[in-house]
């Protein structure tokens, strides 16, 4: 339990970076990162720039809290070394839960470092073959059912570039936590369209930003694991 208070005192740490980094990539496609200043600042916990004090990007303390909760979960969860794949996969989580539910795109300068790092990490902290073959297949089966289900559903391709790491992270676990993780993310996305659906906030046409729901589906399956 020290460790879980630790690992939330970690996220608290680095939330400052991710409130800022999510603010520079939270920008409609094609257009510039955003930078209020010249120079990129810390945001403060109160949503406004460290420098011209301007209010920009998510509410007051709701990064600082869902990375205090994050890091005290993956501290929870994980044992040396796999926090370490934990950790990586929750700090580009963090940034990109709150850049999809601002502009609803996952952009490729946060997914693909993000999986090119859950390929770096996982022989490191697994070392069994067994394990890294499910892994591997956790990642190409959950890549392709999304690719499929952006065919057909409003689903982003920053979605289907998101899944590969998110399948092998939950596959380092076994195909039930995997199952779960799918299970949670479909759960979660239906109830919140549900609730925009409820209070008039999105129509039968609206997008709506998926990745949230993957990264707490997963987030959830490994908790329950």
């Amino acid at each position: 339990m020290d460790g879980a208070w630790t690992g939330a005192a970690v996220g608290l740490l680095l939330a400052p970076l991710l409130r800022a980094t999510a603010v520079r990539f939270a920008v409609p496609s094609g257009e510039p990162r955003r930078d209020c200043c010249p120079r990129p600042l810390p945001v403060l916990p109160t949503g406004r720039c460290a420098r011209c004090r301007s209010r920009t990007g998510p509410p007051p303390g709701s990064v600082e809290a869902v990375c205090a909760a994050v890091g005290w979960a993956v501290a929870a969860t994980a044992d040396a070394p796999v926090v370490l794949l934990l950790a990586w996969t929750a700090v580009f989580g963090v940034v990109l839960a709150f850049v999809d539910a601002a502009v609803h795109r996952l952009p490729d300068p946060l997914t693909l470092p993000l999986l090119a790092g859950t390929a770096v990490l996982l022989p490191l902290v697994e070392h069994r073959p067994a394990v890294l073959l499910r892994c591997l297949l956790a990642a190409a089966a959950l890549g392709l059912l999304f690719g499929l289900l952006a065919l057909f559903a409003p689903l982003g391709f920053g979605d289907v570039k998101l899944a590969p790491a998110l399948g092998a992270v939950l596959g380092l676990y076994g195909l039930r936590t995997l199952t779960n993780g799918l299970f949670y993310t479909c759960l979660l996305a239906g109830l919140w369209a549900v609730a925009l659906l409820l209070t008039r906030r999105a129509g039968r046409g609206t997008e709506l930003a998926f990745g949230p729901a993957m990264l707490l589906g997963t987030l959830l399956a490994l908790v329950n694991h």
